[in-house]
């Protein structure tokens, strides 16, 4: 694999990382269940800010 790939694949999966513990924080649900709900709905979806709030709501 070559560097940039490799450099872009990493600020990917950083990336990721501060969406989803942005979005435990704000609903708090685990960073888990946050990369959970974000891989079934979507990392940018209004959706799943209101599956995860509705996520601890029920849980």
């Amino acid at each position: 694999m070559t560097a940039r790939k490799t450099t872009a694949r990493k600020q990917k999966t950083e990336s990721e990382e501060k969406k989803a513990l942005r979005l435990a924080e704000t609903t708090d649900v685990s960073p888990k269940q946050a990369k959970d709900l974000m891989r079934e709905h979507g990392k940018d979806s209004p959706e799943v800010e209101k599956k995860a709030r509705n996520f601890k709501a029920e849980g």
